[in-house]
């Protein structure tokens, strides 16, 4: 079983990030192709989900850069990691677990689809509703709708405070 973090670790994703650049898909492509969400894809190469053995073929027709070594650690229990700072009343616990959890792939997909940036939480909706699930169980669904903001260069001629003193 591979340990939490660590040299191995970081290898192992940059292996597997490697195998995703070489197909030259998106993780929504290969999620596509694969029967995955694209958030999974991310998690799956990143080390942060298992891969399942029913759904190795597909991932491996998706991504045929992952060899037999790379998908055989993808398919031991991942370390899952996260910031260890957090809140301790449960249902915002499970909401900040849910967002650390999957914040560097979601952060990788916002990358990859709109460039260097953020979402914003100023110009942000979120709802949550309650639907029920194949099963029956009532599920919470959370959505984060926020801008894209693009990081800025920053040019000293577009500073106003450098601009205001250079004219006084």
């Amino acid at each position: 079983m591979e340990g939490g973090g660590g040299e191995r670790a970081a290898g192992v994703v940059r292996r597997l990030m490697a195998a995703k650049a070489e197909s030259r898909k998106s993780f929504s492509e290969i999620g596509e192709e694969a029967g995955l969400t694209n958030v999974y894809v991310a998690q799956l190469l990143r080390r942060q989900a298992q891969l399942k053995p029913e759904t190795a073929p597909a991932l491996r027709a998706a991504v045929p850069g992952l060899t037999d070594d790379l998908v055989a650690l993808m398919m031991e229990p991942p370390f899952r990691s996260y910031h260890p700072d957090i809140v301790h009343e449960p249902a915002i616990y499970r909401l900040n677990e849910a967002v650390m959890h999957f914040g560097e792939s979601i952060k990788e997909i916002i990358n990859e689809e709109f460039g260097d940036g953020i979402m914003s939480a100023i110009d942000f909706y979120c709802s949550v509703d309650k639907v029920q699930g194949a099963d029956g169980k009532d599920r919470v669904v959370v959505t984060f709708d926020g801008k894209y903001l693009p990081y800025s260069e920053q040019r000293s001629d577009h500073m106003m405070s450098r601009l205001t003193r250079k004219t006084s």
